[in-house]
């Protein structure tokens, strides 16, 4: 039997109550619960109020000048920071 593939996870946090969420990285994991412990335990050097973590699949790139039929396309790999 095949094994799982891994998720990526981009994660995204906030250090007080109203502050913009930050991008501050991704994680790997093979479930939604899973992601939330290794985001949490991966970027615990911060103390963060708030953490949201996305599927990178599931985030969408829109650009200025894109054309209607590229407009939702995903997103390459990127991290910020």
């Amino acid at each position: 039997m095949a094994q799982p593939l891994e998720t990526v996870y981009e994660v995204f946090a906030r250090k007080a109550r109203g502050e913009r969420l930050r991008h501050v990285g991704y994680v790997d994991a093979f479930d939604d619960e899973t992601a939330k412990v290794h985001a949490w335990t991966t970027y615990s050097e911060e103390k963060w109020f708030e953490m949201w973590i996305v599927r990178r699949s599931d985030v969408m790139t829109v650009r200025r000048n894109a054309s209607r039929s590229t407009a939702g396309a995903v997103g390459g790999r990127h991290r910020s920071g």
